[in-house]
């Protein structure tokens, strides 16, 4: 089985996502940038899939680089680059017999040169879906854990429920 790679346009996500949207107008660029990496983290640490987050340095001038965070890799592209073109790139590079790329965008260009070679492609909204329904499976995990040894003041041990439930069937 291939090792999933989910490559994420991260500004195209920043102009999607209606919180994001809600912060980039707000001018608070970098706080819808930090609301997308946490909510990625937790999407790629509970699917088990690792993720490459592209910006463009066009709107950060200066700040090429590449680093971790949240276990996620984040890359602001060289001045010169479009995230577009790193993304196209290095989607052709890593998409090979053992791991199957998927690259987020909602640019149709993008997806049809990434799907040319190979990759998977899937849009802002259907990444958004996707992760809303992980939120609510880590919630209900949650919740779960949060029960799993919750006794109503029961004076029973779970052995002794069990003889009980055992008595009852061969009553009945």
């Amino acid at each position: 089985m291939k090792t999933p790679l989910l490559i994420v346009d991260g500004y195209n996500m920043i102009g999607a996502w209606p919180e994001l949207v809600l912060l980039k107008k707000q001018d608070r660029l970098e706080d819808a940038r930090e609301a997308l990496l946490h909510r990625l983290s937790n999407y790629s640490k509970y699917e088990g899939i690792k993720i490459i987050v592209v910006f463009d340095a066009q709107l950060v001038p200066g700040i090429t680089q590449s680093y971790s965070k949240y276990q996620l890799q984040v890359i602001f592209t060289e001045e010169g680059e479009t995230a577009d073109s790193y993304i196209e790139r290095i989607a052709g590079q890593l998409n090979d017999r053992l791991t199957q790329v998927t690259v987020a965008t909602s640019d149709l260009a993008e997806q049809w040169v990434v799907f040319s070679q190979g990759a998977l492609r899937t849009s802002a909204r259907e990444l958004y879906k996707s992760i809303e329904k992980t939120e609510e499976a880590i919630h209900q995990h949650q919740t779960d854990i949060k029960f799993e040894n919750f006794r109503r003041n029961s004076p029973w041990t779970p052995e002794q429920l069990a003889e009980l439930e055992k008595k009852l069937h061969d009553l009945s």
